[in-house]
């Protein structure tokens, strides 16, 4: 099909229009990208990509991610001239309270929106767990026969994206991996928000991502034919490298008063929409204006796209009957296990058992793998310490596209982006490993994940001054209270091997948001005194009853992690009137029942203490005023871990003194 440069071009100044129209009327947004960029835009969404607005989710779509997404009228402007259902009112509600056109896109409340985007270099790292998970579908499903997975994944981002260190983590790992379906265009237009891009760097792109493994086009962002030109270049190259495309262009352009300039990047050119839109050949009289001639274009270009997604339709049925097996599996993408038949997966431990949970965590996951066979796992340089390798399984690299176990080397941030990336797709299961105190690198991207509701997993080992001599820089003594104040992100820290399977299980059945798995590095002791189904089950409820009373009830104990076996011992010296209570997840908590919350911390028990080796603050919701809490109100010691534990006051004995003085 030839590039219609002539209405094209009309699509982009009207795309412009909406653009105007939509900022100035809330008098908030961006303009600089949906400008400068329109004309991108013009050859992607009436040209290029391969989509189906009928079929937001088609699997083979080319998915478009806008990491620049303070530019977001750029992306509603163009899915409403696509077919979307993004119509024209609410394009005219941009940035109003429960429109489907949000200040920043947001996955599942627009159609045709693929990432929630807008902390800047989020979307590139997003882009290539996209072109991952591409990878890793083509390896598994394709037949010589049929190629039901050969789709690209195309980003757009500007100069703010590419100066966070999360995109070029994420950049250097696509160059290393050979992610060839990938295809990132770097909006070049020399500014940023506060200035001229000159103030704050001066490297040389190109040069820059030719060494760490793409390949490299310059192109006039204007230039529509030299558009599509590099674009078809990147998508038939077959140099076995992801491809960028520098595209230079002049931000807000068609505001006269401000192109080319920061005052441009915002809202500052809505002023000037009235000698803007008349520049553009916009009528004076219709704001949000879209002629017939470009509604006509698109919408025959609609029935094209259309057609070609129910071509790929027809592939796909021959696949399936070819490949029952496979098909089955790719269906499986959809059904999350539940926890009960998980946990049958896993063989109890021996009552004698003495592992870190980690260890314990490693043996859990062997045959939860095997169940699911799409579920992957990752590790920021420290498989030999956070033991989540798939022992069953090979790495993930250029030359065995389907190994499940994937090198991220040391880019917290970057791992847990691409692992967001690979949630978004949807057909494979995420898992990814570090230290917890390295939790602090990869936050931005686990906070986009529960605000997502992306069902990533976090095994984060090391949870605690447990990691003894590695001292204060290790010791994540603030960390866990840290997340669990993030709405959505379920943190579970169980207490020994029992607990860690129901951890696993609990992590694996969510599929509405992520779950951090603290995981110990020193060994813990089976905790025998309590059922192995009590101890299973009640991670899933989040808290349970690990020893009840067997006289009136006096005091109620609280642990979590390795810190419950201080409660047990603690009880045993305070006598039968102690209840000690199991609290391993607070957010699985919270969502069971009023009526179980009581039976399990009744109210009318006041006199309440909570033991955790960090940071007491959040407790307090859990012990009230009279309680108290033994935890660790400042950073750990250097030292191995039974010492630190006595020199920061976090003993049975203090347990014991904490309950006597209520």
């Amino acid at each position: 099909m030839t590039l219609q440069t002539h209405l094209l071009a009309k699509a982009a100044n009207q795309a412009r229009g909406l653009a105007i129209d939509a900022v100035h009327a809330c008098s908030s947004g961006h303009l600089g990208l949906p400008l400068g960029a329109a004309d991108v835009g013009a050859v992607l969404f009436g040209h290029a990509l391969s989509h189906n607005p009928e079929r937001p989710r088609w699997m083979n779509r080319d998915r478009f991610v806008l990491s620049a997404g303070h530019g977001s009228m750029f992306l509603y402007g163009w899915l409403h001239l696509s077919g979307y259902d993004v119509p024209i009112e609410q394009v005219k509600k941009f940035r109003v309270l429960h429109s489907t056109t949000p200040g920043h896109p947001e996955f599942h409340e627009t159609p045709g929106v693929e990432a929630t985007t807008g902390p800047l270099g989020q979307g590139i790292g997003n882009a290539v767990g996209m072109a991952l998970a591409g990878q890793m579908a083509a390896a598994r499903f394709n037949t010589a026969e049929h190629a039901i997975f050969d789709y690209h994944v195309v980003c757009l981002a500007g100069d703010g994206c590419m100066q966070e260190g999360v995109a070029m983590e994420a950049a250097a790992f696509a160059g290393h991996q050979q992610l060839d379906n990938l295809i990132l265009i770097y909006d070049a237009n020399d500014v940023t928000l506060d200035a001229m891009a000159a103030k704050t760097q001066s490297e040389n792109a190109a040069a820059r991502f030719k060494s760490i493994g793409w390949d490299v086009q310059t192109i006039d962002g204007h230039d529509m034919a030299a558009v599509l030109k590099a674009f078809n270049k990147a998508k038939k190259t077959k140099s076995g490298k992801p491809q960028l495309i520098i595209a230079k262009t002049i931000i807000g352009k068609g505001i006269a008063e401000v192109q080319g300039t920061a005052k441009g990047h915002g809202e500052g050119g809505a002023k000037f929409a009235d000698t803007a839109r008349a520049s553009l050949g916009l009528p004076a009289d219709q704001h949000f204006f879209v002629s017939d001639d470009v509604k006509a274009y698109f919408a025959s270009h609609k029935a094209r796209l259309v057609r070609a997604c129910n071509k790929w339709h027809k592939t796909l049925k021959a696949w399936r009957e070819a490949n029952p097996e496979k098909s089955a599996l790719l269906d499986s993408a959809a059904k999350a296990p539940g926890a009960a038949a998980l946990l049958e997966k896993i063989p109890v431990f021996p009552a004698d058992a003495k592992l870190a949970t980690r260890a314990a965590g490693r043996d859990v996951l062997q045959p939860l793998a095997a169940a699911m066979p799409l579920l992957f796992g990752g590790s920021a340089d420290l498989y030999g310490s956070t033991l989540n390798y798939i022992a069953a399984d090979k790495d993930f690299e250029p030359a065995n596209r389907a190994g499940r176990n994937i090198r991220f080397g040391i880019r917290e941030h970057g791992m847990a982006a691409i692992a967001n990336g690979v949630a978004y797709d949807g057909t494979f299961r995420a898992s990814i490993a570090t230290f917890l105190v390295f939790a602090d690198y990869s936050r931005p991207s686990m906070r986009i994940a529960a605000l997502a509701k992306l069902p990533v997993v976090y095994i984060y080992t090391h949870d605690s001054i447990g990691v003894g001599e590695d001292g204060p820089t290790h010791q994540p003594v603030e960390t866990i209270s840290g997340l669990r104040v993030i709405p959505g992100l379920d943190v579970i820290r169980p207490a020994d091997p029992e607990e860690t399977a129901g951890a696993f299980a609990a992590a694996l059945e969510r599929t509405d948001g992520p779950t951090l798995l603290a995981l110990t590095r020193q060994a813990l002791p089976n905790l025998n005194e309590i059922p192995v189904q009590a101890r299973r089950e009640g991670v899933l409820k989040g808290g349970y009853i690990a020893l009840k009373e067997t006289a009136p009830l006096t005091h109620i104990l609280i642990g979590t992690g390795s810190e419950l076996q201080l409660a047990l011992a603690a009880a045993k010296a305070l006598g039968a009137g102690v209840r000690v209570v199991s609290l391993p997840c607070t957010s699985r908590f919270e969502r069971q029942s009023a009526e179980y919350r009581e039976s399990v911390l009744p109210a009318s028990c006041r006199k309440r203490v909570a033991v955790e080796a960090g940071v007491t603050v959040l407790w307090s919701k859990y012990v009230g005023l009279d309680g108290k809490v033994v935890g660790i109100d400042r950073f750990g010691v250097s030292a191995p871990a039974p010492i630190a534990f006595k020199e920061l006051g976090v003993t049975v004995e203090a347990v014991v003194a904490a309950a006597q003085s209520l």
